[in-house]
């Protein structure tokens, strides 16, 4: 009974945006070997536009599964908080994703905006909606 208790304190609303901020550096993870995974095989064999979106794709599939997993275990109380988690996410993702990119990766700026060209192909910012909409598309779901 108390560890029901304890388990259940952990887990209330606030809490509950604490443990999904906090699972964001597993997404990240699962992003970046998805990268190690793609300059390893298909990347070699597909042109770099094809690799970027099966690339893409396979972050997508993970994540979900990632966060279908957690929200087992632990769910946003409202719609209002699995937004928040979202765009709590959406924000780390871009910090990391320029500050990283740019300053530790030495990429500039215009190639990290690349990225963000839909109608080249790019679809990376489809990538950022599914990230931002995840929580609340498994609150709703669930």
């Amino acid at each position: 009974m108390f560890m029901q208790t304890a388990v259940d304190s952990w887990f209330r609303p606030g809490r509950v945006t604490r443990v999904y901020t906090l699972f964001w550096p597993v997404l990240m993870l699962l992003a970046i070997a998805n990268g190690v995974l793609r300059e390893a095989t298909y990347g070699r064999f597909l042109d770099e536009l094809h690799a970027h979106q099966l690339s893409t794709l396979i972050a997508a599939a993970l994540i979900g599964v990632a966060v279908s997993i957690l929200s087992r275990r632990v769910l946003p109380a409202s719609s209002k908080q699995a937004l928040a988690i979202g765009f709590i996410w959406l924000a780390a993702t871009l910090c990391f994703e320029f500050l990283f990119g740019h300053y530790v990766a030495g990429h500039s700026w215009s190639r990290l905006f690349e990225d963000y060209n839909l109608s080249s192909g790019r679809v990376w910012p489809l990538l950022l909606a599914w990230v931002t909409w995840l929580p609340y598309l498994v609150y709703r779901y669930r």
